[in-house]
């Protein structure tokens, strides 16, 4: 019985899709054993990329979907999330842009989490959810998944997300700021840092008992969670977020 010829495509990822790959993979063209009737979703993803991080694909030139069956010489360049070109007329793939983003956070941002609720971002948080349980949501809810594990990403029923490079969590809300292209949809301190909750403003006669007699003595303008029902004011920490959202705003820190 005759031996099955090697077969080979070619591949290149460009821009920040880089930062996945091995050093010696990066911002270069090169070849990969393709085996039997291989989707290019396939062949993208045991290279390591998350099939969310992507936003066209082209073989020998021409936009193609994720279920395009490789062929030998194959040559497939991968781009990711285009921030200020529309390409809709272009790509064939279907993981668009929210209107409004909301987000689910893996285990391991939940100080993320509180950065993107005081910027006044729906981003929902438990130290208990389960890959499962935050596939699933982000499905029902339409819901932008932020992770620093590659593979939650690769699941089959995932089709919006993103792997968070930085670990820094001020340099992670800005990458998420600049990846999704949201510093004019900032509106800061309108939700709540522990529970995503609405924060309104609240009379301070009807908390005058909830709080401490120094914060009652100082300040008179307070603000209550309509979930948890925790109580904000404006003391020194809201100074120290205040200052960074203007950064933000501003746009000091990414442009």
């Amino acid at each position: 019985m005759p031996a099955k010829l090697t077969k080979y495509v070619s591949i290149r990822f460009y821009e920040e899709l880089n930062d996945l790959l091995p050093n010696s993979k990066r911002k270069k063209r090169y070849k990969t054993k393709i085996s039997g009737r291989r989707t290019v979703k396939d062949l993208i993803e045991s290279q390591g990329i998350p099939h969310t991080e992507i936003d066209l694909i082209l073989v020998n030139g021409k936009p193609t979907t994720f279920g395009q069956i490789m062929h030998e010489g194959d040559d497939i360049s991968v781009y990711p999330v285009f921030e200020s070109l529309d390409i809709s007329s272009v790509t064939l793939l279907e993981n668009r842009p929210l209107r409004e983003p909301k987000f689910i956070l893996d285990v391991h941002l939940g100080r993320l989490a509180k950065y993107l609720r005081v910027m006044g971002f729906d981003t929902l948080y438990k130290n208990n959810y389960s890959d499962d349980n935050i596939a699933d949501i982000s499905s029902k809810e339409k819901r932008i998944i932020l992770t620093r594990d590659k593979g939650l990403l690769m699941r089959n029923s995932v089709q919006r997300g993103y792997w968070v490079r930085n670990t820094n969590v001020k340099d992670q809300t800005f990458e998420i700021l600049r990846r999704f292209n949201l510093i004019n949809q900032v509106n800061p301190f309108k939700r709540c840092m522990e529970c995503n909750g609405v924060i309104e403003p609240v009379k301070k006669e009807t908390i005058v008992d909830l709080i401490q007699p120094g914060t009652r003595k100082y300040f008179d303008e307070f603000f209550r969670c309509t979930g948890c029902k925790k109580i904000y004011w404006k003391g020194s920490h809201y100074g120290r977020m205040n200052e960074f959202i203007s950064q933000v705003i501003n746009a000091r820190q990414i442009d």
